[in-house]
């Protein structure tokens, strides 16, 4: 609905719905009059303000921007008595319509890489002549768009997991961000911001994620990146901030997105002053200008092509007693109703060693939330319980749902789920299979399931899955719900108890259920995890008691191998024979 704006603070959500006013600025000459009335109406008559201010706002300021887009304003603020707060709000997908209430074509970028190499060794020369330091180029992708922006916006904010995500509805401009920066957040006196610069992208495990923050954080260049912003900060905030408050409690930390690794920082200060006067100082943001920001914006103007419009500005709210959060509007796409398209700005810091190759993958790095739908999934743990021995491997399958809660930024409070466990244990008395499920919000629920064994089971029946397995895809290393990939491939043998996959590389990786192990020539070989697999916990036993080691192995193995097996640890070992 015309005038709704939805935005995300923090762990809560903020929703606005039927403005008493909308105060709209198109013009460089209306924006700080417009704010300084939008402050005014918060101050008093208590109302709260939400919206927009465009990277052109800053033409306001005397700094160089291009002509504003057509028809979308350089400000836009909705006026609303009432503000609804959404505490338990982590995505809102549970009140959104489904996505196929929206399509969205083929998302092309208007600079291909080899103009891109170009404006490069444009900024190269301006840096080799000293007229700035780091130049934060960006350019648009844009797609045609027909429905509801509402949904793409929901999309948009579950693949990302931003914590400053923003949605606002104007009437034909829609607006969908799922900004992971804080430009700033006014409480009181205190003033903070939250600058990013440097990015990586995920791993597929914990320990290829960890390596890959620990090389982000020791990257001199990413470091150098980072720390120039956070100094033009300092700066901007030195000006009104009171004398000797403004401080950096946190540099060069690493935060975990769904597709990509971002450094961050944190500076803060004291100040009085308003928020007509915090946005005069700071706006545009340091991190997506560059350094020093009068003369690197004109060198933007000069390169960039087209307006950014809302991208790289500001999204956010003013409230009394001087509260107020504004984002870094990236990641974040502008709908038009009107000409049925959608564009969505992407860009980097170029610096003096800037490689233009990687500078243009890292965009395109930061598009991939575009094409990534995270489905709905829990953390999922199969443990064996036995009377004589309790569970198998309890340690192990905790330890695992630690590593796998950590990468998906899960809660998880591990001794709940250990008393659980063995409150569960004193109502049982015969094996059972206990499903353990873990939601994105941190809740859990535990299973029994009775367990019945052979004393000679007939062998598995097992053949190759009929295509091949990305290795790259992240559902292939995390025990989880998410099972389409496994359900596919079981589904292509429908004359096989189990299915055998195997990568884009013609490497056995693993079954639907269990891990695989080959008898050649008297020795047994599991594939390694690289090749794209679950490191399950009874194959992490047995690998550390050498009893198994790894390999890679193919479907010449498999032909060769003296015996098969499947194994986890709710069944252990089970032989298996190769059908077809």
């Amino acid at each position: 609905m015309i005038g709704n704006v939805f935005i995300q603070d923090g762990p809560r959500g903020l929703r606005f719905a039927a403005p008493t006013r909308v105060m709209i600025a198109m013009r460089p000459d209306e924006v700080v009059p417009a704010l300084q009335a939008v402050e005014t109406a918060v101050d008093q008559h208590g109302l709260t303000a939400a919206g927009f201010i465009a990277y052109e706002a800053a033409a306001a300021y005397g700094l160089a921007v291009h002509a504003p887009l057509s028809e979308l304003p350089l400000l836009w603020f909705g006026l609303y008595e009432r503000v609804d707060i959404l505490d338990d709000w982590v995505t809102p997908s549970t009140d959104s319509p489904s996505s196929a209430s929206y399509t969205v074509g083929s998302w092309q970028p208007t600079l291909d890489r080899a103009a891109h190499a170009t404006v490069v060794r444009r900024i190269k020369d301006y840096l080799a002549h000293g007229h700035s330091y780091q130049v934060n180029h960006t350019f648009p992708l844009q797609a045609t768009f027909a429905g509801d922006p509402w949904p793409f916006f929901v999309d948009l904010v579950t693949a990302q997991q931003g914590k400053h995500a923003a949605f606002i509805d104007t009437g034909r401009f829609a607006v969908c961000s799922a900004s992971p920066e804080l430009f700033f957040q006014l409480d009181g006196e205190c003033l903070i911001t939250r600058p990013m610069k440097g990015t990586a992208a995920r791993g597929c495990t914990l320990m290829e994620d960890e390596a890959r923050m620990a090389d982000l954080r020791q990257s001199g260049k990413n470091r150098a990146e980072n720390l120039m912003i956070v100094d033009m900060l300092r700066n901007d905030l030195g000006r009104v901030a009171e004398t000797g408050s403004v401080a950096v409690p946190r540099l060069f930390a690493v935060e975990r997105y769904p597709t990509l690794l971002q450094m961050t920082s944190t500076v803060t200060a004291r100040t009085r002053v308003s928020v007509v006067e915090i946005l005069a100082s700071l706006f545009p943001c340091a991190s997506i200008t560059g350094a020093p920001k009068v003369r690197t914006m004109q060198i933007i103007r000069e390169l960039e092509s087209q307006p950014r419009g809302v991208y790289t500005g500001a999204i956010g709210w003013i409230g009394p007693r001087r509260q107020a959060s504004f984002n870094v509007a990236i990641r974040t796409a502008l709908v038009d109703r009107e000409l049925g398209r959608a564009s969505y700005g992407v860009g980097g810091g170029v610096v003096w060693d800037s490689d233009a190759d990687d500078e243009y993958t890292e965009c395109l790095l930061k598009a991939r939330v575009l094409a990534t739908r995270q489905p709905p999934f829990q953390l999922l743990e199969s443990l064996l319980w036995e009377p004589d021995s309790g569970y198998f491997l309890l340690e192990a399958h905790l330890a695992r749902l630690t590593a796998t809660a950590t990468y998906f930024s899960v809660p998880f409070d591990r001794p709940a789920i250990a008393t659980r466990l063995s409150e569960l244990a004193t109502t049982l008395n015969a094996a059972h299979k206990i499903r353990l499920l873990l939601g994105r919000n941190g809740a859990f629920t535990l299973e029994a399931i009775p367990l019945t064994r052979e004393t000679a089971p007939p062998p598995v029946r097992i053949g190759l899955a009929q295509a091949p397995v990305d290795s790259h895809v992240i559902w292939l290393y995390h025990k989880t719900t998410q099972r389409e990939i496994y359900d596919v491939a079981h589904a292509s043998r429908p004359d096989c108890d189990e299915v055998i996959l195997w990568n884009e590389r013609g490497e056995l990786t693993e079954t639907s259920t269990a891990n695989l192990v080959l008898d050649l020539d008297g020795e047994r070989f599991t594939p390694p995890v690289t090749s794209g697999l679950l490191a399950g916990t009874f194959r992490d036993c047995l690998l550390a008691a050498g009893y198994i080691r790894e390999r890679i192995l193919t479907s010449d193995d498999l032909r060769a191998a003296r015996h098969i097996y499947l194994i986890n640890s709710v069944r252990k070992w089970r032989a298996a024979v190769l059908v077809g």
